[in-house]
């Protein structure tokens, strides 16, 4: 439940015609891009000045999204974005509950003191300062929980198609589809209003899931024959991919959604784990049935954190240096994965 005090505080603050930055997450995957892209509409329609950053570049399945060629990426013009960011009235924190994840725009958001800002998340302890905060962790995703706060706010909005194509290409993509993160019943609920406001559900499931490239498909077939790692004993499959073999297949952001997921279709496992070698970094994903919280995984060893059920991180160390530390670890879990 919303508190209604929150929702007349925003009401508030949206009073007046404001300039106002969507700001997400380094990496952005669906559920930021459409919470941000149906904000943007949202408050587009009440007459407010509206700016969408992201810190790098979005995946290519979601450039089809109603509003996504607004959307501004900080690493192609840094001194712009951050210029928008100071500028800005009021701010949104969409998707993300710490300011390290917006990579060089966190100092010029913790520097402008004057803006109001609002942090609309699910992901469970929030380590961000605000002056309005929504977090609500039993939702599917920020962009249900945004539904509720738009829904709060002015429900007629919400007839606009671009606004209900994006929360819902927000919710299904951050529950796999309603696999998993959809035991909450209200997802549901929400679900089906967006439904009803006649979005075509097949189109947008095509336009996402069924509109890869050649290039990732074999890659994908490549992941699964010569680069999954099942260690039946600890419950535990992993993929890992370097560089080089990422170029290969002429990568491009968003090529290995998904990936993460493949080793939990084999019998047995239950814990999951994806490393790709990007710049000087490996960023890695974590996905796990039942009750083993890869988020507290995540967060103790490699700088990360999300979902019981599904995080991420990253690791400073090699390719071979990460896996190594990674299974070791994992001989320590033993009994509790």
């Amino acid at each position: 439940m919303i508190p209604d005090r929150d929702i007349s505080q925003l009401r508030e603050v949206l009073g007046p015609r404001r300039r106002i930055a969507l700001l997400s997450h380094v990496n952005p995957d669906g559920d930021s891009i459409g919470s941000s892209l149906a904000l943007y509409h949202f408050l587009r329609h009440h007459g407010h000045e509206v700016s969408v950053l992201v810190p790098n570049d979005l995946p290519a399945f979601l450039a089809w999204l109603p509003g996504a060629e607004s959307i501004r990426v900080a690493k192609r013009d840094l001194p712009t974005a951050i210029r928008t960011v100071l500028e800005a009235e009021v701010i949104f924190f969409l998707d993300f509950n710490e300011a390290s994840r917006l990579r060089e725009l966190a100092t010029p958001v913790q520097e402008h003191r004057e803006a109001f800002t609002i942090l609309i998340d699910h992901h469970p302890d929030p380590r961000i300062e605000a002056s309005l905060v929504f977090s609500e962790t039993r939702v599917s995703s920020t962009a249900e929980l945004l539904y509720r706060v738009m829904k709060s706010l002015d429900p007629s909005p919400l007839e606009c198609e671009e606004v209900a194509v994006n929360l819902y290409a927000g919710i299904m993509t951050d529950t796999g589809c309603f696999r998993y993160n959809a035991a909450y019943p209200g997802t549901w609920r929400s679900v089906a209003e967006l439904v009803e406001r006649g979005i075509d559900i097949d189109d947008i499931y095509a336009r996402i899931y069924d509109n890869y490239s050649e290039h990732r498909m074999r890659l994908m077939g490549y992941a699964l024959d010569q680069k999954m790692v099942i260690l039946p004993d600890l419950h535990t499959g992993y993929i890992w991919l370097t560089k080089e073999e990422l170029e290969r297949y002429s990568y491009v952001t968003g090529d290995t959604e998904g990936f993460v997921n493949l080793p939990l279709s084999v019998e047995g496992i239950r814990f999951s784990a994806l490393f790709l070698e990007l710049g000087d970094r490996v960023k890695i994903s974590f996905r796990s049935k039942g009750h083993f919280a890869v988020n507290e995984f995540s967060n103790r060893y490699f700088n990360g954190g999300g979902h019981r059920n599904a995080a991420g991180g990253e690791c400073s160390l090699t390719m071979e240096e990460t896996i190594d530390k990674f299974e070791r670890l994992l001989k320590t879990y033993r009994d509790k994965i």
